[in-house]
């Protein structure tokens, strides 16, 4: 019975040392997932023109919808009016601001553009109405990027309407997680650029 009760101590004191680390452990905060953020990135270059043209001024606005930072997305093969939202990945700015800063860089290859949207005669006004990853598969998905484009002459008795159009650009992206997505809805956003600047010139 004395050999019994000396083995017991020792499994006690180990019981006693495991219950006091559990309850530290307990008091900890929980560790909160890290939320990650993305934008574009460095924008494409592109070569300069020569030719010299009036300068432009340059507005994006988006659709309620969009007013908001978070990376949206729709699942096709369920519920393809349904949008839904990225739980930890979000966009660095609002997607109308995000858009605006890629199509300045861009467009400022081929355009003096104006510092703010009353800076120049002529007004390039861009409606940003989709802008997701949409889920054709649970394996595929690609970016969405839907744009109506206005652009406007100021004149002395009000804004003179001189084309519009409308722009539904798709690419495919390399997996169906949020990353892939923004290198997508990036791709398209370089190909509305390219798009935009033959559109102008066309329109001039």
């Amino acid at each position: 019975m004395k050999d019994l009760v000396f083995l017991r101590r020792p499994v006690l004191a180990a019981f006693a040392v495991l219950v006091t680390l559990l309850s530290a452990c307990a008091g900890l905060p929980e560790r909160a997932v890290a939320t990650a953020r993305y934008d574009f990135g460095p924008p494409v270059a592109t070569p300069q023109r020569d030719a010299v043209r009036p300068p432009l001024a340059l507005q994006v606005q988006a659709s309620p919808a969009l007013d908001s930072p978070a990376m949206l997305y729709r699942l096709a093969y369920a519920d393809p009016r349904q949008l839904r939202a990225y739980a930890q990945s979000r966009w660095a700015m609002l997607p109308a601001d995000l858009l605006q800063q890629r199509l300045r860089a861009g467009l400022g290859d081929a355009y003096t553009l104006a510092l703010g949207p009353d800076g120049a005669a002529r007004v390039l006004y861009v409606e940003l109405e989709e802008f997701s990853q949409v889920h054709v598969t649970p394996e595929q998905s690609h970016g969405l990027l839907r744009l109506r484009v206005s652009l406007l002459q100021r004149t002395a008795t009000g804004e003179q309407v001189l084309a519009q159009r409308e722009l539904q650009l798709q690419q495919p992206a390399e997996r169906a997680d949020a990353a892939a997505g923004v290198r997508a809805l990036g791709a398209a956003a370089d190909m509305a650029v390219a798009e935009l600047v033959r559109w102008l010139q066309q329109a001039r």
